[in-house]
């Protein structure tokens, strides 16, 4: 046995088999060199689409923050519109079912909580969405409900798959308080109408993300950006004063009826509009609820497309969209042309015979059998159609149309608000003698209520015509002012000498003229009242009006109110009907103005004046 063994030879490492595994060796130092090589190369020329294609396999979450749209006040700071925090409640169908145990008691939990989730519909959604991570069940919880569900969840670690997700709602607190001057918004934080269209970018802020990955030891890698709230719009609306003008409307609508009233109070010395209002107030919380304003049946008889009209009927807002004849209270602008342009002077008198003719067509005056002599300040007080027909010819075509552009009308003002309208205006070229008498005591051309006012304004205020504008200032979430909407010098309209013509002339019609039931007790108060005959004249319909300041010898607010076509009374075409409905509105909301009594009354039941907002549940013969 030894001998076999050392019979065997014994192998020697040669130098040949050294070479090879040197061989080897070296091969696989530069393959390794290169694979190195390549790696570096790749990671300087593409590693970030790399890095990316890497981190696309780990599992991202994110999170939108949602930001808050800024509230709506009144001057006094009332809120008139808000956002309230709410929550969505989101179903992770993946997470709920990677246990088995996590299923019965997290479906046991949502419907205990909530009576509007059904757990038929709670399977079909866990049958039919397996792999999804995001299904929302409810929307617009307030604090309370949320916290029902979290309480259980918090006492048992088996219901899982469900959170919350912050959100916003706009809630309205007046529901149908100034509706036509705020607006509403619709899904994505969109401002309809008013303020909340006007005003969309400002209210408006930027959503926030909550985001990161979860790394391959489970570990969240999390980053968080806030939301950037709102801006807070600060309105010149006074809502006591818009709650008692709107509070009217529906009083006389309730008792007599119209077609349509508009209302527009406000500041003639720096153009701030303390109310607006007229027939169609809706539900701001429920704006597209057409109920109050038509009957079921008509509502279901309604197509999409008249469906639409009517609410945009109902949203629309009279004082500045709509455009009518304004009758005997342009006949103050007629008078202050003819001063301005020396054609006509305040110690003037002129014969009123009852009527013009012009070419064989008689244009009466609203005193068929004539007023006789009358002064230039008389003409305005007893609302002479004859006098102001004889002023008009001699300023001719050119001056009135020049004046009627100059005092704002045909033209926009300006204002704040969406869907202003323009009026029309019958051309220089194409205003012939009748169009001429016509115009000079207001009619054959149209213009809005926020025009008539805003020129009106500058007639009693010394002459100064400042653009009327509902935001007085802008403020960040932080209280801090963003933007400040000063009173906007327009122009100087007339000379002081005039305006002071104006003031009186209206005084006097309040005191002994046209416009006596507008009186107030213990105030001046002075105004032009208007009665337009509609087109077509055949219909024998009219809108009957009155503009007014108080107090009349330094005035600080100005109201106009519009009564289109006023149902249920004696005589349509008489504008007591719009001054005796003025006067109720100045008694109540003079004092929360504070602009108190200035003459002797007998009044002893004056009384300080109280809040009145409402609760916050859910052609011829013009006078």
């Amino acid at each position: 046995m030894r001998n076999r063994i050392k019979d065997k030879k014994i192998k020697k490492f040669t130098h040949k088999m050294q070479a090879k595994l040197l061989l080897v060796f070296c091969i696989i130092i530069i393959t390794l060199m290169v694979l190195i090589g390549r790696l570096v190369h790749i990671n300087r020329t593409d590693g970030e689409r790399y890095a990316k294609r890497v981190l696309s396999q780990q599992t991202y979450t994110s999170t939108v923050i949602p930001y808050q749209r800024g509230s709506i006040l009144d001057r006094k700071g009332t809120v008139l519109a808000t956002s309230e925090k709410v929550y969505n409640i989101i179903l992770d169908v993946k997470n709920l079912l990677e246990d088995e145990k996590y299923l019965t008691p997290t479906i046991a939990a949502l419907t205990d909580c909530y009576e509007s989730i059904a757990k038929d519909d709670l399977m079909d959604i866990v049958d039919t969405k397996p792999e999804s991570q995001y299904v929302i069940l409810k929307k617009g919880l307030d604090y309370e409900d949320m916290m029902l569900f979290k309480d259980k969840a918090d006492e048992n670690s088996s219901i899982q798959g469900v959170w919350f997700e912050e959100d916003y709602v706009r809630k309205y607190p007046y529901n149908t308080l100034a509706s036509g001057v705020i607006g509403f918004t619709s899904s994505g934080n969109v401002g309809n109408w008013g303020i909340e269209q006007y005003y969309n970018e400002q209210l408006n802020g930027v959503n926030g993300i909550e985001y990161g990955y979860i790394d391959s030891e489970l570990k969240l890698e999390q980053t968080v950006k806030s939301a950037i709230n709102g801006n807070t719009v600060i309105s010149t609306i006074d809502a006591n004063v818009q709650g008692i003008v709107q509070e009217h409307i529906k009083t006389f609508n309730e008792e007599f009826g119209s077609e349509n009233i508009g209302v527009l109070i406000m500041n003639p010395n720096n153009g701030e509009i303390l109310a607006m209002a007229s027939n169609e107030e809706y539900d701001l919380n429920n704006p597209t609820d057409l109920t109050p304003f038509y009957t079921e049946k008509k509502i279901k008889a309604m197509d999409e497309e008249e469906r639409l009209d009517a609410l945009n009927a109902i949203w629309r807002n009279f004082v500045i969209s709509d455009t009518y004849e304004p009758g005997s209270t342009f006949k103050s602008f007629t008078v202050a042309a003819g001063l301005e342009e020396n054609i006509i002077h305040s110690e003037d008198t002129y014969v009123c015979d009852g009527g013009q003719s012009f070419g064989g067509t008689t244009i009466k005056c609203s005193n068929r059998t004539g007023h006789g002599t009358v002064t230039l300040t008389q003409a305005l007080t007893l609302s002479c159609n004859d006098a102001l027909m004889q002023i008009g010819a001699r300023e001719g075509r050119t001056v009135f149309y020049d004046y009627e552009n100059f005092f704002g009308f045909g033209h926009k003002t300006g204002i704040d608000l969406p869907g202003e309208a323009e009026g029309i205006l019958v051309s220089e070229d194409k205003m012939g003698e009748t169009d001429l008498a016509t115009s000079s005591f207001g009619q054959t051309f149209t213009n809005t209520m926020i025009q008539l006012a805003s020129g009106f304004s500058s007639l009693i205020n010394g002459g100064y015509y400042y653009q009327p504008h509902i935001v007085n200032q802008i403020q960040n979430e932080e209280g801090a002012v963003v933007q400040n909407n000063d009173k906007v010098l327009v122009k100087k309209s007339v000379s002081g000498t005039t305006s002071d013509f104006i003031r009186n002339a209206m005084y006097l019609a309040v005191e002994e003229g046209t416009a006596q039931k507008a009186q107030v007790s213990g105030y001046k108060v002075g105004g032009k009242t208007g009665t337009a005959q509609k087109i077509p004249r055949t219909d024998k319909t009219y809108l009957v009006s009155f503009i007014g300041c108080v107090p009349a010898d330094n005035p600080e607010m100005v109201i106009y109110v519009v009564i289109d076509e006023p149902k249920n009374v004696v005589r349509q075409a008489d504008s007591s009907i719009a001054t005796k409905f003025a006067s109720g509105i100045l008694s109540e909301i003079l004092p929360f103005l504070e602009i108190y009594p200035t003459e002797d009354t007998d009044d002893t039941n004056q009384a300080a004046a109280t809040p009145v907002l409402p609760s916050t549940g859910t052609g011829n013969g013009a006078e």
